[in-house]
């Protein structure tokens, strides 16, 4: 008798076990001194969005290397997991579950557009485990009270939206026709630039939309030309972008077209073509670095990730690889500060100061996971085929 019960009690706590191991399978890894430390990113590397998370996942290769040849971490080398979530919502939070539950990293970085980063949100808050997001919607860091674990490297749907209306307002420009992505991201911006209109003192005459996949835009874009809009406003990412950017050249709109930031990679460059030349859009500064001034803060930074990503890939970045070179970047610097713990790393991350980076000089805090200034964009031409500073 008391055999058996010697042995209830042992499979009972064996049980019991199980039970806590599963249930804190989001606590802080532990590893031995020598292992790699996990670093995880969920990336939109094929479907709609892939012209983002393609240079997002080469830049983020590029920079462990670069940190593994040096020591890595505190002298542990970084192990760098990067999955495709294919731009699509479920396979995002799949991903970030296997990173979190299989791979035990110490933090994620991801995804590249608003409406996969959005979908990984809730995942990372019940585990636990700090997210860099790499997209615009104001909503993946907002409010902070409820995005404890979540922070982001894009400039925010409302800084770039402000950009746009108040450089139109500059040319005299009243009322404004706004045509956005069928999405997250094309939601948060449509949102943004009439509450920025309306700010400014701008009428919207006409809003209308189209899916990430379509392949014309003329209609949208013929009610536009037949309204009283003086400028039309364009939320959208490559290849869509182009596709309008080609139509409103073919229907010879004469009324300007201002881009959002989405725009603001060779992919776009090479599907519009000659059709791009002309447009306007407020962009974090690394398609322009080397026409900053010197004294500007951010330009030795900008032109050194430029010089190291042109040299491995034999092109450009864009601001999307920007925003990884800033994600990897921040999360390394607080892994060196806060060690390993997930909670420690996450608070260092909120405490980040004066950080000099791609997208701008961030200033984290508890009230701020973006930390950027409306300073940290300039407005941008194309002109024969490649990024101009306005001044």
């Amino acid at each position: 008798m008391t055999k058996r019960i010697t042995i209830s009690l042992i499979s009972v706590l064996a049980l019991l076990t199980l039970i806590f191991a599963a249930g804190c399978s989001s606590q802080s890894p532990t590893s031995k001194e020598g292992d790699p430390i996990n670093i995880g990113a969920v990336l939109d590397i094929s479907g709609p969005s892939s012209s983002l998370g393609i240079p997002e996942r080469d830049t983020l290769q590029m920079l462990t290397d670069q940190l593994n040849a040096k020591g890595g971490i505190n002298g542990r080398q970084v192990k760098l997991i990067v999955l495709d979530n294919k731009s699509e919502e479920t396979e995002g939070v799949l991903a970030v579950k296997k990173l979190i539950n299989q791979e035990k990293v110490v933090g994620i970085i991801g995804s590249s557009a608003s409406g996969t980063s959005l979908a990984m949100v809730d995942t990372v808050q019940k585990e636990g485990v700090p997210l860099i997001s790499l997209a615009t919607n104001s909503k993946i860091v907002e409010p902070v009270s409820d995005r404890k674990w979540v922070f982001k490297m894009a400039q925010s749907d409302a800084t770039v939206a402000g950009g746009m209306i108040k450089y139109a307002k500059s040319k005299g420009i009243q009322k404004i026709a706004i045509l956005s992505m069928n999405n997250a991201y094309g939601d948060g911006g449509q949102k943004a630039l009439v509450k920025a209109a309306a700010d400014n003192g701008m009428s919207v005459v006409l809003q209308d939309k189209f899916e990430a996949t379509d392949k014309e835009m003329s209609a949208q874009l013929a009610k536009i030309k037949s309204s009283d809009a003086q400028a039309v406003m364009v939320w959208a990412i490559p290849p869509s972008a182009a596709i309008v950017t080609s139509n409103y050249r073919q229907l010879a709109m004469n009324i300007p077209m201002i881009h959002s930031h989405g725009i603001a990679n060779q992919n776009f460059l090479d599907v519009a073509g000659s059709a791009a030349n002309g447009i306007e859009f407020p962009v974090g500064k690394i398609v322009v670095a080397d026409q900053l001034p010197d004294n500007d803060p951010q330009k030795q930074v900008l032109v050194s990730y430029t010089k190291d990503y042109t040299a491995k890939f034999n092109t450009p970045p864009s601001t999307f690889g920007g925003h990884a070179w800033d994600a990897f970047n921040m999360m390394v610097n607080a892994i060196k500060e806060a060690g390993t713990d997930r909670a420690k790393v996450r608070d260092a991350l909120e405490q980040t100061k004066n950080f000099v980076g791609i997208s701008g000089v961030f200033n984290m805090s508890d009230k701020d996971h973006n930390g950027l200034a409306d300073d940290c964009m300039v407005m941008v031409m194309v002109k024969d085929g490649k990024w101009t500073l306005i001044k």
